[in-house]
């Protein structure tokens, strides 16, 4: 079916883009779609390794992306476009996905691969029908993807080079673009020239005209494959003849593997014409399932210190990495491997470096290091999730005490005293992760009215500082445990000094509380029985500093996600 009936269909629809890809628009105009523009901003960081396929990973990626413009796009107006057309193209080579280099060598490193070979060009598509419903943005969803197979020939250094300086490489996926330049490189194509371009023309005029030219009910009773759901939940678009009451459009072939879900459910025809409702594909689901796998694989890359030998060392050989953290060549391997997979790993010819995830925040010196925290993870809360099922059935107390929560121990009359290296660890699980949120929680709330403020397990200082930083006038005391106050010293920042803060040791239920205008809980509340919490917070309000303003007292419960508990 030709596509101008289909674009008819839209002329006076409201058809957004989610895309600032000039071929896509380019192709799209020459069509005669008329639409506009809105540039996605959802980040392309999914974790390729959960996907089944290079083309279920584009699909996923191109449905975020319209549906993330649809809800930009509606909590600005409160009115949503018609249709949002989303796109993501991709190159597979090796089983490994390809996408826009990030400098000229990673642009030589991916030439180079696809030099002499054939490789496949994926494009997912998701077309997005908007309306609100109660005050509430509705969607549906329609994706599919389109692969080319495109031969490149061998390729020297010299002209490889000449095409890198051009600048063309920069800005597409795998390297090239057949349309320009990089037609010089192609030697064949088998497929949509259009779809390596960047959009799959063809195969999208089809997609529309299934889905607004629906077939007729006595065919639609003898199809055995899956159905578009039907779009009459926006508006009965279909004009064609004998059409039936429910508008569902066809899709050949079924859900082919590495499609990706679909939202939402699809429908499928039974021998005898009925509609049977088949539910989502359940990909968060597994995900949650497989989530273990992930940590474990960044635990382990913390503890045998792999971040911290690519930093300044990159890129590295799996064999050079095994040999610089003592392990075997094909286990290094394997590991770096999943965290390439996983986005914490830079992975090229030659080898495998941080990326900026990783610099920031896994390698154990950095400024905002969550080394501490995987560790911690690692050593403790692994262990006593295993036996999860134990501690529910054993009752609270129990579980408490099995989920480790260290925040809980500090706060008891008599926490336990398991050595200085344990302390220290905890203390750098809750000072890292403290460091990374101190400033968006000091500035969550206007805490100008206060002069006095007490951070009741305020561990390493890291809040408080921030306090200190942001009211000049605010007075903090740190209470904690008196081994945490000993230790916090090797936390200070060489060469920060501050008047505004002090640290006090003590027990919160055996010694006196510091006056002040404003407590601090940090999840403190969460992890004690309510017997333990009302005693707690009757110390605080009888501790209270009074007639610092005209209104009460001040308690603050901020809780940051840790560990399964808070700290």
């Amino acid at each position: 079916m030709a596509l101008c009936p289909v674009i008819g269909k839209l002329q006076h629809k409201h058809v957004v883009l989610a895309s600032a890809s000039p071929r896509r628009r380019e192709i799209l105009s020459n069509a005669g779609l008329r639409f506009e523009v809105v540039p996605s901003r959802f980040k392309e960081k999914l974790n390729k390794a959960s996907f089944p396929s290079p083309s279920a990973y584009a699909v996923e990626t191109a449905k975020q992306k319209a549906l993330e413009v649809a809800s930009r796009m509606y909590q600005k107006d409160l009115r949503a476009p018609d249709i949002v057309i989303g796109a993501d193209t991709i190159v597979a080579v090796d089983t490994l996905i390809l996408e826009k280099p990030v400098d000229k060598q990673d642009a030589y490193r991916m030439l180079s691969r696809l030099s002499g070979k054939e490789h496949s060009v994926f494009t997912g598509v998701a077309v997005v029908h908007c309306c609100s419903h109660d005050g509430q943005l509705d969607t549906e969803v329609s994706e599919f993807h389109e692969e080319t197979q495109v031969q490149f020939s061998e390729l020297s250094d010299e002209l490889l080079w000449e095409y890198i300086d051009s600048g063309e490489p920069m800005d597409k996926a795998g390297g090239y673009g057949i349309q320009a330049l990089g037609g010089m490189l192609v030697e064949r194509v088998r497929g949509d020239f259009l779809n390596v371009v960047g959009f799959p023309l063809n195969r999208f005029c089809k997609e529309l005209a299934r889905l607004y030219y629906p077939p007729r009910a006595q065919d639609v009773q003898r199809l055995k494959h899956d159905s578009i759901p039907a779009v009459h939940t926006f508006e009965d678009l279909s004009d064609a003849e004998g059409g039936g009451p429910d508008p569902a459009a066809s899709r050949e072939g079924g859900e082919a593997a590495g499609e990706g879900p679909r939202a939402p459910a699809a429908a499928r025809a039974d021998l005898n014409g009925a509609a049977q409702t088949r539910p989502p594909f359940p990909t968060g689901l597994l995900e949650l399932m497989d989530g273990f796998r992930a940590s474990k694989a960044l635990f382990t890359a913390c503890k045998l210190q792999v971040f911290d030998t690519l930093q300044d060392r990159g890129p590295l050989k799996a064999v050079d990495v095994a040999r610089r953290i003592d392990a075997s060549a094909d286990g290094t391997e394997r590991l770096l491997n999943a965290c390439a997979a996983l986005g914490l790993l830079r992975r090229t010819d030659a080898g495998y470096s941080n990326t900026e995830t990783a610099t920031l925040h896994l390698v154990s010196d950095a400024d905002y290091s969550l080394h501490g925290l995987a560790m911690y993870n690692d050593s403790h809360v692994w262990d006593v999730l295993t036996h999860l099922d134990r501690a529910v059935r054993e009752g609270a107390g129990p579980t408490l005490h099995a989920l480790g929560s260290a925040m809980a121990e500090h706060l008891s009359q008599d926490p336990p005293h398991e050595g200085t290296e344990r302390t220290l660890q905890f203390m750098r699980a809750v000072h890292g992760l403290s460091s990374l949120t101190a400033h968006h929680v000091a500035t969550a709330f206007d805490l100008s009215r206060f002069s006095s403020a007490c951070d009741l397990g305020g561990c390493t200082g890291a809040l408080a500082r921030e306090l200190a930083r942001e009211y000049p006038r605010l007075q903090v005391t740190v209470f904690d445990c008196p081994e945490v106050i000993e230790l916090r010293g090797r936390f200070q920042p060489e060469g920060l000094q501050t008047g505004q803060v002090r640290f006090l040791p003590g027990h919160v239920f055996r010694d006196a509380l510091p006056k002040a205008g404003l407590y601090i809980l940090c999840g403190a509340l969460r992890d004690l029985p309510d017997d333990r919490a009302h005693q707690l917070l009757s110390r605080i309000s009888n501790s209270c500093k009074p007639g610092e303003t005209r209104h009460s007292p001040g308690l603050f419960s901020f809780a940051f996600a840790f560990s399964g508990h808070t700290c």
